[in-house]
């Protein structure tokens, strides 16, 4: 995989300053300001480098506020670390390919997977499949 490496001035250049903030800086946008993707099938994908990271299919509503999957597209673009920020112990979910923050992730979602992929909005543009 090809990774997207960019100075911090040119990710300033191409991101809102809530994209930033959120994808850079490790933020979060506030909970229910992003419900407003369109429906029907589609790819969810990394604002800043464009990566498949979500599948439309996949996405669940939790109750949360933020967006819910229940799984990555594809395992090999969305990692995970350990975020012990906030006084609290998560797994921060990211871009493999771009090492943008994408939410975090918990063992709390639906079968088949039992994980809630809880992610940022923000850092996501819709993709919708071709007719």
């Amino acid at each position: 995989m090809e990774m997207v490496r960019k100075t911090d001035a040119e990710w300033r250049d191409q991101l809102s300053d809530l994209a930033y903030r959120v994808t850079r800086k490790h933020g979060t946008e506030r909970a229910g300001t992003h419900e407003d993707f369109p429906d029907g099938p589609g790819m969810f994908k990394c604002v800043c480098c464009g990566a498949g990271v979500f599948d439309k299919d996949h996405k669940f509503e939790s109750g949360t506020g933020w967006p819910s999957f229940y799984k990555p597209a594809d395992e090999d673009l969305v990692g995970e670390s350990e975020d012990n920020s906030l006084f609290m112990r998560r797994t921060e979910v990211h871009c493999n390919r771009c090492d943008a923050h994408l939410g975090h992730v918990f063992p709390d979602g639906p079968q088949p997977t039992g994980l809630r992929y809880c992610i940022n909005g923000v850092a996501l543009e819709f993709e919708p499949k071709p007719a």
